[in-house]
């Protein structure tokens, strides 16, 4: 897709607002290109609104192509209450959205596109080609020409938002820097659908916190989701922070298999998996470890570190591995027997030195011990432009149960940019295009109970 498959000129000419400034008057304005964006432009052009969306860069589901380039997972066939309670402490939160435009209605919208789906050997849901940008396309020519009636929706590329005209009204105008100067619109209703702070070189840079907090809008601080974490020194090295240049050197890139993660933090809420995750050069990331980044993210806010255990051997029994570490190793070097007896090598060999003395390394119930619950200490999470995902964002007490804004009637959030987190595996998508319904079929309730 080039970016002028996804530049549409606006089909309104602009008029003059005061202080010389070019405005253009529209039934609704969707600010935002996103999933959550472009369901709520579909669900708005469905029901005969005029939708014009703006989006910031060249073209539009820049996030959503680069997510699905190492496959498009679009939802999770697990049974709904499961994949509900995956939101955590927001799951109540988005209950009704995900009743409403649940993981089965994700695959009837694809299908409608002409995007056929499967579920994989892991319960994920991909397109039968595991590609993104064919659904994109479908999706772009379905909105610019809908074939069940209602308005194309008209695409402003290259229209940055950047809060509202101070212009003392009820209904503010919207203001927009584009490349022929700045821009003013003003809208019946408008959807917010700005993204977190993830990936910021594709649109998502957290830029509207402060104009929201501005307008009396309670905003949660971004944090990083879905994210990688620095390590702790290692005492055994002498280093201060992260691993050791031997260990960064040598195993940065590489993946931890066939692993188990135990954690609890202070509150006592505890997490265990079994999956694999990959070694940094000054941590650790992956999907493993995504999946308690939440939890760990947390507790280093709280307490300035968090140590989980890590188990090398999931699939051992600890008597099995201590009898095992305590068979007689004759000539053979402590790497050789480990890998002899156990099958320990490579960076799991590796991280058994990298974290235990010499001591530890020579006394065997502490070496099986170790090898069944290695602790891991983390001291930060990785910036949050490196991670998948943001948590914070726009509290749900701000907005009603159609996602208006309490007190701004006929203004609308939807997407990242509300104050929710999920897993990856098809999670993050769901919860965006089921806030795009739900605030798509808000702003449509509320501009008919206005003109009436």
């Amino acid at each position: 897709m080039t970016d002028s498959d996804a530049d549409t000129q606006p089909h309104a000419t602009p008029t003059t607002a005061g202080a010389g400034l070019p405005a253009l008057s529209v039934d609704v304005a969707v600010i935002g290109g996103g999933p959550a964006g472009l369901m709520a432009a579909e669900v708005l052009s469905r029901a005969g609104r005029q939708v014009h969306l703006f989006d910031a860069m060249p073209s539009v589901g820049r996030k959503f192509l680069l997510a699905g380039k190492g496959g498009m997972n679009l939802t999770h066939a697990e049974p709904l209450e499961a994949f509900i309670g995956r939101y955590g402490e927001r799951a109540e939160a988005l209950r009704p959205l995900l009743q409403a435009f649940g993981p089965q209605a994700v695959r009837d919208w694809a299908a409608g596109l002409g995007i056929e789906t499967f579920v994989g050997t892991s319960q994920r849901i991909f397109p039968t080609d595991m590609k993104a940008a064919p659904l994109l396309r479908a999706w772009l020519q379905r909105l610019r020409r809908p074939e069940a009636g209602g308005p194309p929706v008209v695409f402003h590329m290259r229209h940055r938002w950047q809060g509202w005209a101070a212009n003392g009204t009820a209904a503010p105008a919207l203001c927009l820097a584009t490349p022929h100067g700045a821009l003013r619109v003003h809208a019946r209703a408008t959807v917010l659908a700005l993204g977190g702070a993830s990936w910021a070189r594709l649109g998502s840079d957290g830029a509207w916190v402060p104009w929201l907090r501005q307008a009396g809008i309670d905003v949660a601080p971004l944090q990083p989701a879905n994210c990688g974490f620095d390590v702790a020194g290692s005492a055994v090295h002498g280093i201060a922070a992260g691993w050791s240049p031997h260990f960064a050197s040598r195993f940065a890139g590489q993946p931890f298999k066939s692993v188990a993660i135990r954690f609890t933090d202070s509150q006592g809420r505890h997490f265990q998996r079994k999956g694999e995750f990959v070694a940094t050069a000054t941590g650790v990331e992956g999907s493993l470890v995504y999946a308690a980044s939440g939890l760990l993210r947390d507790e280093i806010a709280r307490n300035g570190r968090a140590t989980f255990e890590l188990d090398l051997l999931p699939d051992r029994g600890a008597e099995h591995v201590l009898t095992q570490v305590a068979h007689p190793r004759g000539s053979r070097s402590l790497s050789g027997h480990l890998k002899s007896r156990l099958g320990l090598d490579g960076i799991k060999m590796a991280l058994l030195n990298e974290c235990l003395d010499k001591d530890t390394l020579h006394d065997t119930a502490r070496l099986a011990a170790a090898i069944k619950a290695l602790p891991i200490t983390l001291v930060a999470p990785r910036p949050i432009d490196e991670a998948i995902s943001s948590a914070g964002g726009v509290r749900w007490e701000a907005l009603d149960e159609h996602l208006m804004v309490k007190t701004a009637p006929g203004l609308f959030c939807a997407g990242e940019m509300l104050d929710w987190e999920a897993p990856t595996g098809g999670y993050l998508l769901t919860a965006c295009l089921a806030s795009g319904v739900a605030a798509g079929q808000g702003a449509v309730a509320w501009l008919n109970a206005a003109a009436t």
